[in-house]
């Protein structure tokens, strides 16, 4: 097969090559071998999907061909950028090679941009280090890289800072600091994965429009069997280390020959696509009577306080979920529904209308009642390296609720630890490590253990599983239904992956710039959408069938060209 090992003399015509690359990393027990012996290569204007799950060696492989692995590391074999080999290659050349020939997307947007510097500063940073332009002219580069990503008002938001934009914005930043210095070659690590779909569909439209009008090679790595198909002209599968079925991206979606791409691929979770007679949607709200309600939001109303002048995020919201129930939260990146949880967790006062936990109102209570309140609600964040203390083994990082609350002894703590991570089907013995040792599953699974630490009678799940692969992501829903059926505990999950919601969720709440445009029971709202955005959100899901996936694209783009 062409794609598979590079031969030397044939290497000029790639983008980035990789022959035999081998990384083991020295630790304090046995070494662990993370990529063994991987041959791949990226022609220019080509997109090569690297898939697999956390801890395969799909990122250990692209932070070798950026040459930021750390000195624990041994790298042998061959790396190529273009014609240069640069395991090996010497800092100061390396430091000149990133950005002009090799520049990356990274997975955590917040960890990528630097959140004391406004974002005219970081963009102009990588133009004026390469010698490409200076002062005023970097700032115009970089005010038209903005535009180019898709970032409304660019001249005026340039002047504001990281946290300023929600995440879908942050990535678009990142990538327009990616293709500031017109890289041959651009390694986008789940450059998706905070995503929202309609979001996500512009990011691939965007990397997808870039590539071919800057000819660049991108080495695609995501767990996002959609994207793939969507994105991908040659797949490679990786597992523990090594490469295990490679080939073209209909050759791999549609036939695929390892036991190990097709277990990958019926993990995907999938939209069913069923049609509700709309009356029934009338039916169903008188049914649901006698149901204990744990949180009760009427007519909300939340704002930012933005130096002096008021945001409004949130605007007249009504929902309600009760005990055993899971009611899904979807929208577009700024649409509010992070708001939402933030408000019930008291990140943010409430401006206007009631939001009740158990009967109590929240804006309501003094802070040492609602704190009081709050014991009985656990969180899982959307970003498990940023949710957990780096200076905490992971022992401690569960334990931590039970701390702040005084709860416990020591040994009760340690053997709750224990068994939340039975619970969550990690081992034991990671509860010595630390959150940087462990792969991103392996973290957010310690987030979902710190969360039911306290039994909680409702629990807020903002994007559990938007850093996860298919496989782990199955697993860890698998996991959230059988723990809830456990603990029986309500459950706000806020997500912008639809199939995830229609698989978990008994209610959804379709958010718009604030405001709730649909809601009702999962079964009617997303399998027969009243609601012109609800049908956009859904046509923008990318599913794992190329085939299907480009009529889905064309429906896409036909829905958003009528707008």
């Amino acid at each position: 097969m062409s794609h598979a090992a590079p031969t030397n003399d044939s290497a000029g015509g790639y983008a980035l090559s990789f022959n035999n690359l081998q990384v083991t990393f020295e630790t304090a027990g046995p070494d662990v071998h993370a990529v063994k012996g991987l041959s791949l290569a990226v022609k220019p204007g080509e997109v090569v999907a690297l898939v697999g799950e956390s801890g395969s060696g799909k990122s250990v492989t692209s932070t070798a061909a950026m040459g930021l692995l750390p000195e624990n590391a041994n790298v042998s074999g061959v790396a190529k950028v273009g014609n240069v080999n640069v395991v090996g290659l010497e800092a100061g050349k390396m430091r000149k090679m990133r950005a002009t020939d090799i520049a990356m997307v990274f997975q955590e947007p917040m960890t990528a941009l630097n959140p004391v510097l406004t974002i005219e500063r970081q963009l102009t940073e990588a133009l004026e280090l390469h010698g490409i332009a200076y002062g005023k002219e970097a700032t115009a580069r970089a005010v038209e890289l903005l535009t180019l990503v898709g970032i409304p008002d660019p001249a005026k938001r340039i002047k504001q800072y990281p946290h300023q934009f929600s995440g879908g914005q942050r990535q678009r930043i990142v990538i327009a600091m990616a293709i500031s210095c017109d890289p041959k070659v651009i390694i986008a690590d789940e450059p998706t994965t905070a995503l929202d779909v309609t979001v996500q569909a512009e990011i691939l439209d965007l990397l997808r429009e870039l590539k071919d009008r800057l000819n660049t090679g991108i080495l695609l790595i995501t767990h996002n069997m959609g994207v793939v198909a969507d994105m991908a002209d040659q797949v490679a599968v990786m597992f523990q280390g090594n490469l295990v079925e490679t080939g073209t991206v209909e050759q791999v979606m549609l036939h695929p020959q390892h036991e190990y791409t097709q277990r990958l691929l019926s993990a995907v979770p999938k939209l069913s696509p069923v049609v509700i007679d709309a009356n029934a949607a009338h039916a169903e709200q008188t049914a649901s009577a006698g149901r204990e309600l744990v949180l009760e939001a009427k007519d909300l109303v939340l704002e930012y306080d933005m130096r002096g002048t008021k945001f409004r995020a949130v605007q007249g919201v009504s929902f309600d979920v009760a005990k055993g129930e899971v009611l899904g939260i979807v929208g577009e990146s700024g649409s509010g529904k992070s708001t939402v949880a933030k408000a019930v967790i008291g990140l943010l006062p409430v401006a206007e209308g009631t939001l009740s936990v158990q009967g109590h109102n929240l804006p309501k209570l003094s802070p040492r009642e609602a704190r009081k309140v709050r014991k009985s609600i656990g969180v899982i964040f959307q970003d498990p390296a940023a949710s957990l203390n780096p200076r905490f083994p992971i022992g401690e990082c569960i334990t931590e609720p039970m701390v702040v609350h005084k709860e416990g002894t020591k040994a009760s703590r340690i053997q709750r630890a224990m068994e939340l991570l039975d619970a969550v089907k990690l081992p034991r013995s990671v509860v010595n490590r630390y959150p940087h040792e462990l792969s991103g599953g392996q973290r957010q699974r310690v987030c979902i253990a710190r969360a039911l630490t306290m039994n909680p009678e409702l629990l807020i799940a903002d994007e559990p599983t938007s850093a996860l692969d298919v496989s782990v992501q199955a697993v860890v829903l698998e996991m959230l239904q059988d723990l809830q059926r456990d603990f029986n505990f309500a459950c706000l999950f806020v997500s912008h992956d639809l199939a995830v919601v229609d698989m978990l969720a008994d209610y959804v709440v379709v958010m718009q710039s604030g405001r709730a445009v649909e809601q009702g029971k999962v079964k009617t709202v997303l399998h027969a959408p009243q609601h012109d955005y609800t049908r956009r959100l859904l046509a923008a899901a990318p599913v794992p069938d190329p085939h299907e996936q480009a009529v889905r694209r064309e429906a896409w783009r036909t829905l958003n060209a009528t707008r």
